[in-house]
């Protein structure tokens, strides 16, 4: 057995501002926004980049991320930690919502329940994360996704509410 903090990784990181890809957000419909994304046009979000996770697909109301599972986002049992889990099918489910959204709306968040089924390792290989809007409100949205390991075996599953906010002029 290996002394504690004698193995020790290292990892880099860098990102973009992410207020001017923000800015770029609040001047388009999502769909557009969540394109240009994909297309490498806008810069990753820091989240995105520090867990080494990207947004690989987007149609109207649906958005699908992509991961590969690495150490650093291991618990200390040697398992990807459960908020790793979430922060992806938030993301999912959340550019479900923004796909659907006119310039000048944006949204965050009210609340995401995950149900965990099946833990991810390093054996588990790519996950691949997908998010669908069930319902567009007038100041909410429904969406759920569902979070995959490399063999197509569902892994999580989580719900969330989100809240619509419209620009005021002004």
């Amino acid at each position: 057995m290996t002394a504690v903090g004698t193995d020790v990784r290292e990892r880099s990181h860098q990102w973009s501002d992410p207020l001017l890809t923000a800015a770029h957000a609040a001047e388009t419909d999502g769909l557009t926004f969540l394109s240009r994304l994909i297309a490498g046009e806008l810069p990753a979000p820091p989240i995105a980049t520090t867990m080494g996770f990207g947004l690989v697909e987007v149609s109207e109301g649906r958005a699908v991320f992509a991961m590969e599972i690495g150490e650093h986002h291991f618990n200390p049992i040697g398992s990807v930690h459960g908020g790793v889990f979430a922060t992806l099918l938030d993301s999912a489910a959340g550019c479900s919502v923004h796909s659907a959204l006119p310039a000048g709306v944006r949204y965050t968040s009210l609340d995401l329940s995950v149900k965990f089924l099946r833990g991810l390792r390093l054996d588990s290989g790519p996950v691949r994360c997908e998010g669908q809007l069930l319902h567009m409100g007038g100041r909410t949205a429904l969406a759920e996704a569902k979070l995959y390991d490399s063999a197509g075996r569902l892994c999580a599953h989580a719900t969330s509410s989100c809240l619509l906010i419209r620009s005021t002029p002004g």
